[in-house]
């Protein structure tokens, strides 16, 4: 499975909550309670994506590992 398509996606969405989050912090008062409603979900998504995308480059790791380990007992045996 290749990630590399969700880093710039993960990255996007990081930026993007990142840079509300600023204006929310300068600006407190600006944001009407639906807004910061949905920049708490956003940024509630983005560390869910962040995490999910850590767990897989995990497991490829570990696939990456086992294939890799697979391919030298082969070459050894022959």
């Amino acid at each position: 499975m290749d990630l590399t398509p969700l880093i710039p996606i993960v990255a996007i969405a990081a930026f993007t909550v990142l840079r509300l989050a600023k204006i929310r912090v300068s600006h407190p008062e600006s944001l009407p309670g639906a807004s910061a409603a949905r920049l708490d979900a956003l940024e509630h998504d983005v560390q869910s994506l962040q995490q999910e995308l850590a767990e897989t480059q995990e497991r490829l790791d570990f696939a990456e590992r086992l294939l890799s380990k697979a391919r030298d007992e082969r070459g050894i045996g022959s």
